[in-house]
């Protein structure tokens, strides 16, 4: 107990006030919002690059898959486009939707903080040249200027707006006008500051601004994708969640950025027809480390049902449905899970075995590496499928995962039951006494 209790101070204390800092912060909250706002089109996306590469080599005798080899060989331009329009195009949409969300936490127009955030973006990524526009930096190599783009675009709007500086029209001007002509300081501003900037970058060292910020970020997702760093930050968010802190929204809101260049990266692999290279994506994340929601509890929901404790059977029935779809709030808070010493150890240790399985099956090439976006609330076989471009071997480490899930589970959750059918017990005894 009195490990627990340090634990528990250190959490309280030290872990828990930042956390909550962070998770509370307006632009890490816009960050989360604008992939949340890109992500309908990432999905699709994904599904269309997995289609434009079945899961069949070329010397398969399935009837089938020579069907869909063949139907995606003479297609391919044509199934890939869209994949090329919404992955290819990913940071547009963070940009737009990262800068909509920051305006409105600012009360702020978030229509003219999106366009004016596209604008910066486009001029620094995607600079034309001979009537044509490079899609290089569009993508997921241009997220983090993406993402820089749309905090700069709307801390200026913020800032002039502070200082009143801006072109006031008549009140008898129709408001959408009024509100066009309010922009026009904005524009200038980013010709004045990011325009140059990319021009100098350009001239000096033949680097748009994305290549050029992306080189400054290639050792945090170089470090990020290592196990140690997916170590920590997993036990970082469940160590969260025992303090009731939504460890998993923090962690992974930080993360997205880096999430999102390496699924990028993977599906730009697949689309050349190379091996991926990257392990730290968010369907790792969803289908391998957090199996039924943070801390891997889809199997505790299943052993919930076979209790002897009217409680825990209770809150499996409950919880069960929405832990195969990733949610788990309710086994979370109904357990409960969050401060209870008794169930602390697996919390924090069956996440990271699963972390450190899957990263080793998928760092040997036993399992493909996540190429596609699919839900997060798909369930775990399914979603690591569809993920993985449909190799089953995905479905079955899911599998195999949950299977070590419960042997470690299993122990600490007969404890538990046994405590809590005393309590039931001695309940009981005291309502019968009292009649």
């Amino acid at each position: 107990m009195g490990i627990y209790a340090s634990l528990t101070r250190i959490v309280e204390s030290h872990i828990a006030p930042v956390a909550g800092k962070i998770g509370s912060q307006r632009h890490i909250i816009a960050i989360r919002d604008g992939f949340i706002s890109a992500m309908p089109f990432l999905i699709i996306g994904s599904i269309m690059l997995i289609i434009a590469n079945p899961p069949f080599d070329a010397q398969t005798s399935s009837s089938f898959g020579q069907a869909w080899l063949i139907f995606a060989k003479k297609h391919w331009a044509t199934i890939t486009m869209p994949f090329f329009m919404t992955m290819g195009l990913m940071s547009v949409f963070v940009s737009v939707g990262t800068a909509y969300s920051l305006a409105k936490s600012y009360n702020l127009d978030g229509l003219t903080a999106g366009l004016l955030s596209l604008m910066a973006f486009l001029l620094a990524a995607a600079p034309q040249a001979d009537n044509k526009m490079p899609l290089d930096f569009l993508g997921g190599a241009g997220v983090f200027t993406a993402l820089i783009c749309a905090i700069w675009s709307v801390e200026l709007i913020r800032l002039l707006k502070k200082y009143n500086i801006a072109i006031r029209l008549p009140s008898q001007v129709p408001p959408a006008i009024a509100r066009s002509f309010e922009l026009l300081y904005p524009v200038m501003g980013i010709l004045l500051t990011v325009y140059p900037i990319s021009l100098l970058l350009q001239s000096e060292f033949e680097l748009l601004l994305p290549e050029a910020v992306m080189r400054l970020f290639e050792p945090l997702i170089a470090v990020g994708d290592t196990l140690p760093a997916i170590m920590l930050l997993v036990l970082l968010a469940n160590l969260l969640w025992f303090a009731g802190i939504h460890g998993d929204n923090i962690v992974t809101g930080l993360l997205n950025p880096i999430f999102m260049a390496n699924i990028a990266a993977n599906a730009a692999l697949v689309a050349q027809g190379m091996a991926t290279t990257q392990i730290l994506t968010a369907p790792y994340w969803a289908f391998y480390v957090c199996i039924g929601g943070s801390g891997s509890t889809l199997v505790l929901a299943f052993l919930y049902l076979r209790s002897r404790s009217i409680h825990l059977k209770t809150i499996g029935k409950l919880g069960v449905v929405p832990a195969i779809f990733n949610i788990n709030e309710p086994l979370l808070f109904g357990s409960p899970i969050v401060m209870n010493p008794t169930l602390l150890i697996p919390l924090l240790i069956v996440p990271l075995v699963n972390a450190v399985l899957a990263y080793g099956a998928l760092h040997l090439d036993l399992v493909e590496k996540m190429v596609a976006i699919s839900p997060w609330t798909a369930p775990a076989p399914v979603g690591a499928l569809i993920s993985a471009a449909w190799d089953y071997r995905a479905f079955l480490l899911v599998g195999v995962l949950m299977v070590i899930d419960l042997l470690i589970w299993y122990p600490f959750f007969k404890v538990y039951e046994k405590q809590l059918l005393a309590e039931e017990q001695k309940s009981k005894d005291e309502a019968g006494a009292a009649t």
